[in-house]
């Protein structure tokens, strides 16, 4: 084991045996179909913190659902987080219910609505989930998403949003969720979202993110140039960074393109940039900057962020404010 593998894994503390029990299946009046949810929890330990995880919108059937993002968030249970994963109404394994309801197709108000239902209704999960009762910590709650679940994040974080229907700006924020983590996020809107999904996801473009005052890791790829929306380069995904208030962290990883070396699922053909050993850094890097955020005090960021972004073999490079 080399240094810096040793080091994290000090800081994370060993990692125990996972439970992931789905579908949980809660309904929710006025939505098209139920709202199922994977738990995702290490098999010992009380008091854990909550880790809602948005899924994006890829091309895969089943990523983009509560079946996506193992690598996260296995690794993420594993330390010790109780991992929530919903399946938003943009799943494809949802597109022959729900193509024409009420806010297709981004169903950017449900999404992060989905959220909100689940916090709600915690105390749910905790009795359906066998041996789940009473080991969940309530107050210490975080939130992360990748892509179009980054865009969602940063609604539920504080960001904005010109409802398009209306031309009202709509406020969505939960202040019961404490940190976030913004994986390859969308950005700015205006002149610079000129590609040719631009016209297609205009939503994309109506975020305010001058007003996401909820501490977040920003985490972008240095080769993530999305030109489908703009052609602004990879500076775009930084923007929930540049454009948000502090306090706020900046992750760039760096050869990393939109998969961020392959987040979305464990050897998923349609990752462009293949690299676990990527995807296992960057599943330590969000766990201890969760864990120090939900635990003042604690060093796991510190201590994890020195050994992953420092020194010639570094992931990336790291920027506060």
């Amino acid at each position: 084991m080399n240094t810096s593998t040793a080091t994290t894994t000090d800081a994370l503390g060993a990692p125990v045996p996972v439970v992931s029990y789905s579908p949980v299946v809660l309904s929710v009046p006025g939505r098209p179909v139920d709202l199922q949810v994977r738990v995702s929890v290490p098999t010992t330990g009380t008091g854990l913190p909550v880790i809602l995880l948005s899924h994006g919108h890829g091309p895969s059937n089943n990523l983009s659902s509560l079946n996506g993002y193992a690598p996260l968030a296995d690794f993420w249970a594993a330390h010790g987080f109780a991992v929530i994963q919903p399946t938003h109404l943009t799943s494809r394994t949802l597109s022959h219910l729900v193509a024409d309801a009420p806010g297709a197709p981004d169903f950017w108000r449900s999404r992060a609505e989905d959220m909100t239902h689940v916090l709600d209704r915690l105390d749910v999960l905790e009795r359906t989930v066998p041996h789940l009762a009473g080991r969940i910590d309530p107050a210490k709650v975080a939130l992360a998403g990748h892509s179009l679940g980054g865009f969602t994040a940063a609604l539920l974080l504080g960001a904005g949003l010109d409802d398009p229907d209306t031309g009202k700006v709509v406020h969505l924020a939960d202040p019961r969720i404490k940190a976030g983590v913004l994986l390859a996020a969308p950005g700015r809107g205006g002149e610079v979202l000129n590609g040719p999904m631009a016209e297609q996801w205009p939503i994309i473009g109506a975020v305010d993110f001058s007003t996401m005052t909820t501490p977040a890791l920003v985490v972008a790829g240095d080769k993530d140039d999305s030109r489908h929306f703009t052609d602004m380069g990879p500076d775009w995904h930084a923007d929930p960074y540049t454009l948000a208030p502090g306090p706020k962290t900046l992750l760039t990883l760096f050869d990393a393109e939109h998969g961020l070396g392959g987040i979305a699922g464990y050897d998923a053909a349609e990752t462009t940039d293949e690299n676990p050993a990527r995807v296992a850094a960057l599943a330590r890097l969000a766990a201890a900057y969760l864990r120090t955020r939900l635990h003042p005090g604690d060093s796991a960021w510190r201590t994890v962020c020195e050994a992953l972004t420092t020194g010639p073999d570094a992931v990336g490079r790291v920027e506060s404010k």
